[in-house]
């Protein structure tokens, strides 16, 4: 039984260390080289971990991995001559699951883009994009952006370079310095993303610890280990014991079925069943019926538990001694709690399988189940805790009703997604307020006592507690109202339908048109597509493209998905910033590209990849662009493009810095009108 204990322990704190396993990446350097006269050659080298390796630069078809990508951006007096070339042999080898022959590179790889400088000085941007893998399984996709000098800074002072009308070889030695600088745009959105995630699961951990299932296994734990005389070590070994396991049979279930995926089929396999999951109707309809019908058994219709059977087995025989009765007496404590821990559980993976990294929803379930078993865990280290715990009673059950309005509300979401990508117009913004105005008014005349449900205790009097809950309900659904004439509800627009799906919006006859007609009022897919603002644009790059070229301004790509909630936030919350919002209204032209619209387009719009597949919806289609153009399938992802699909300033991912984002679509324009 030891030998199980340890495995369990062991498995828990690798689950522990996934955040220190993701971070461990390849490192990159670079170098500047001269080659005599006004030539130079830039090297960039990649220091990759022992027992992992990155692939080379492709290009691969739909389905095949991720290759190296290396983006020098347009640089005053700077003329790259030819594109990035790698200096070292991949091994070459044709892969069974991808159904194609893949390079890989190990230990170090260098590549190199040569130049001439036509000016003294210049700071050259590399964007590197890359995916380190070892043969079992591979991490997300990373990207960096290192800054480059060129040449020699006019700059006076002890650690200043040489002057431009210094002798050639002290300018050449003085070229060599090179600093690099992450590029923080998709990495940290995605952190910020991740600890969303984290956060809310302690959150719903917290509630589960006061449902009415829950509460009544204090004392059962309790009086367990209080039985029988023991040491204080033993004692505390024990109690560690029971806390691991209560963690281990919340999180171990979840981590075997996700990494069993990725062993059979790869991380594409797995990324494949999360985008299924994140924008099918099939699953988003599942889980929206998941969700009403644990609302339904915490109102009291009916009551979720598993067969009684299997619960009285694990209660008989946690009476044993040693490990193995902890381990059934943690098992007890899951079975019996199902009926509220299971919806909250629920929630908790289906929301976190939208993080797009496999590991996601692992590390989701592991901090609910850790804030789950920690009150445990204390009391089986000093039983004595029980009596300053407040009583069970009526109070549980009014928990219980909170939840199951607070299910009702977040259930909504899946059948939002499914009904924006599918384009089945049943549950537009409007309609969706509607439904979370009437749960919330509701939620707050249940506690005023107002609204009683057949397992409440009659509430006497109003508490205090209950009454700042009802004034906090109730000041919510006062924000909401204002939404049903289009107000943009900033703090809730990563939750809500996007407001060009609302049939009335106070004030939209007046809202801002482009001037000087720069976009056509009948793009490409824009019968079934809006962009937000009221801004005009396009749909279909090829088209974006042309009239771009047409009027004479840069493209702003907008990379985006209908399920994409930090899409829909940075609409709200950046683009609507007047400085924003006049120059992508005014200075750009347009183009969204949806990655998860289901919309089959026409047969002339089919895309058929290198391997002989067919891709016929718009979402797969763009989907196919963006990770072979840009090596990312991350949303939102916003390019700038100028002539000739060159990218004028390093894309952004979701940052909700109005003035940075401002300055990204300046520096754009400048490099744009510098081109000229």
């Amino acid at each position: 039984m030891f030998g199980f204990f340890r495995h369990i322990a062991l498995s828990a704190l690798l689950l522990l260390a996934a955040p220190a396993i993701r971070a461990q990446q390849a490192a990159w350097r670079s170098a500047v080289e001269p080659l005599g006269g006004d030539r130079y050659r830039v090297e960039l080298t990649a220091a990759i971990p022992a027992g992992y390796h990155i692939y080379d630069t492709g290009p691969y078809d739909d389905g095949g991995p991720n290759p190296t990508t290396i983006r020098f951006a347009p640089a005053e007096g700077v003329v790259y001559e030819g594109g990035v070339r790698l200096l070292d042999t991949p091994v070459r080898k044709y892969d069974p699951y991808m159904r194609m022959e893949i390079g890989t590179l190990s230990g170090t790889a260098r590549f190199a883009q040569e130049l001439t400088l036509h000016a003294p000085h210049a700071v050259l941007t590399a964007d590197i994009g890359w995916m380190l893998c070892s043969d079992n399984s591979c991490m997300p996709p990373s990207d960096t952006q290192l800054r480059i000098e060129v040449g020699t800074p006019a700059a006076d002072g002890a650690d200043a370079a040489v002057r431009s009308d210094a002798p050639q070889a002290a300018r050449d030695s003085a070229s060599i310095r090179a600093a690099s600088e992450p590029h923080a745009a998709g990495p940290a959105a995605a952190d910020r993303t991740f600890w969303g995630y984290i956060i809310e699961a302690i959150l719903w951990g917290f509630a589960a610890l006061v449902t009415p299932c829950v509460f009544p296994m204090v004392p059962m734990t309790v009086s367990y280990f209080m039985k029988g005389e023991q040491s204080a070590r033993r004692g505390r070994f024990r109690a560690l014991a029971y806390g691991l396991f209560i963690v281990a049979l919340y999180t171990l279930p979840v981590a075997g079925l996700i990494l069993a995926t990725r062993l059979i089929g790869g991380g594409a396999v797995t990324a494949d069943i999360f985008n299924w999951l994140a924008t099918h109707w099939l699953p988003n309809l599942l889980f929206f019926a998941v969700f009403m019908l644990f609302a339904a058994s915490f109102f009291g219709a009916f009551e979720l538990t598993l067969p009684s059977r299997l619960v009285n087995e694990s209660d008989r025989k946690a009476d044993r001694k040693g490990l193995s009765g902890i381990f059934f007496l943690a098992l007890t404590l899951v079975l019996v709690s199902f009926s509220c821990t299971g919806p909250i559980v629920s929630s908790v993976l289906i929301k976190s399988t939208g993080g797009g990294e496999f590991w996601v929803p692992i590390a989701t379930m592991l901090a609910f189940s850790t804030v789950f078993a920690l009150p445990f865990t204390l009391l089986a280290f000093f039983p004595s805790l029980l009596s300053k715990l407040p009583r069970s009673g009526g109070w549980l059950n009014s928990v219980k009703i909170v939840l199951g309005f607070v299910e009702i509300a977040l259930g909504l979401k899946f059948l939002s997604v499914a009904d924006q990508t599918y384009h089945w117009g049943i549950l537009d913004r409007e309609v969706y307020l509607a439904i979370w105005i009437a749960v919330f008014a509701l939620l707050g005349l249940y506690l005023l006592g107002k609204i009683r449900f057949a397992h409440d205790s009659e509430v006497p009097y109003l508490g205090v507690g209950r009454l700042a809950a009802a004034i906090a309900v109730f000041s919510f659904t006062v924000y909401l109202l204002p939404g049903m004439w289009g107000a943009p509800l900033k703090a809730l627009s990563g939750y809500l339908p996007p407001r060009h799906t609302q049939d009335f919006v106070l004030g939209a006859a007046g809202a801002p048109l482009p001037t000087d007609g720069a976009t056509p009022d009948r793009p490409k897919y824009g019968d079934f597509l809006r962009l937000p603002h009221g801004l005009k644009g396009f749909f279909d790059l090829s088209e974006a493209e042309a009239y771009a070229a047409r009027v004479g301004k840069p493209l702003f790509i907008d990379i985006t998905g209908h399920g994409c909630v930090n899409c829909r936030e940075m609409e709200e919350r950046v683009w609507s910033d007047p400085e924003v919002l006049r120059m992508l209204r005014d200075d750009y032209v347009i183009v969204a590209l949806y990655l998860d619209d289901k919309k089959i387009v026409p047969e002339s719009d089919w895309v058929t990849t290198a391997s002989g597949k067919v891709l016929k919806s718009l979402g797969k289609i763009n989907s196919n662009y963006v990770l072979a153009t840009y090596g990312v399938n991350a949303q939102p992802y916003y390019v700038l493009q100028g002539r000739d699909g060159e990218v004028l300033a390093p894309p952004r991912g979701y940052d909700l810095d109005a003035a940075a984002f401002a300055a990204f679509l300046q520096r754009g324009l400048e490099a744009f009108r510098s081109g000229k």
